[in-house]
């Protein structure tokens, strides 16, 4: 099976009938801002550059983000401020992202999100959270090159563990923990990074200078394996 192929079997994924019914509303409902625009709400496929040595995960679609646009973190906050960092840091050929087909084109990095359905409240329940998981571990083994993952949350940090043990990697007892720069020496590399979520930035719990140093670390990580 190709990439292409999983991206399409993601896509019509409707294992989770909680997840199916409310990014199905939201894309009927819609926001206000967007009432114009025809939601995607389906399951958002990892998007990036298939010879990647940095895998970058993070939780789920936003309702009115990826579940609107199609791909992950296109179109929201979050995303006009990880993609911002992946310009400076050269992982992206722009700084920005608002549609799908805007030109956007990853260098050395792949995004994915480890529940592939925008979850109310944004919040997958448990068996959600495992019903995606096996997409994570099929996507990962036709990524080769990859050698770091980004963790962005501890929600993301849980999955990549989940994530490598379902490849039979071992990391623990005791479980590493997550927090903002923690690196756990697998197979590949973990390395933790507070999520651009706007509770995270506008705070100042997560600076531009501290993504950037996260993904400049992701990058030396990826060179050294």
């Amino acid at each position: 099976m190709s990439l292409e192929q999983l991206e399409g079997e993601i896509i019509g994924c409707r294992r989770c009938p909680r997840l199916v019914a409310w990014r199905e509303l939201v894309a009927r409902e819609k926001r206000a801002a967007f009432a114009g625009e025809t939601y995607w709400g389906r399951p958002i496929p990892g998007f990036g550059d298939p010879a990647a040595r940095v895998l970058l995960l993070g939780l789920a679609p936003a309702a009115h983000g990826a579940n609107r646009t199609g791909r992950v973190f296109t179109g929201d906050r979050s995303g006009d401020f990880l993609f911002a960092a992946l310009h400076r840091t050269g992982f992206a050929n722009q700084p920005t992202s608002v549609r799908a087909d805007d030109g956007l084109a990853l260098r050395d990095a792949w995004i994915m999100a480890a529940v592939r359905c925008a979850p109310p409240a944004n919040k997958p329940s448990p068996i959600e959270r495992d019903t995606c998981l096996p997409y994570a571990v099929r996507e990962l083994d036709m990524l080769e090159h990859v050698r770091v993952i980004v963790c962005l949350g501890a929600f993301a940090w849980a999955a990549a563990l989940r994530l490598l043990a379902a490849r039979g990697v071992v990391t623990g007892p005791p479980r590493p923990r997550f927090g903002h720069g923690a690196e756990l020496a697998s197979e590949p590399e973990l390395l933790g990074c507070f999520h651009p979520s706007q509770q995270n930035t506008f705070t100042g719990k997560l600076t531009p200078a501290m993504l950037d140093e996260v993904l400049l670390r992701a990058r030396e990580l990826a060179s050294a394996a």
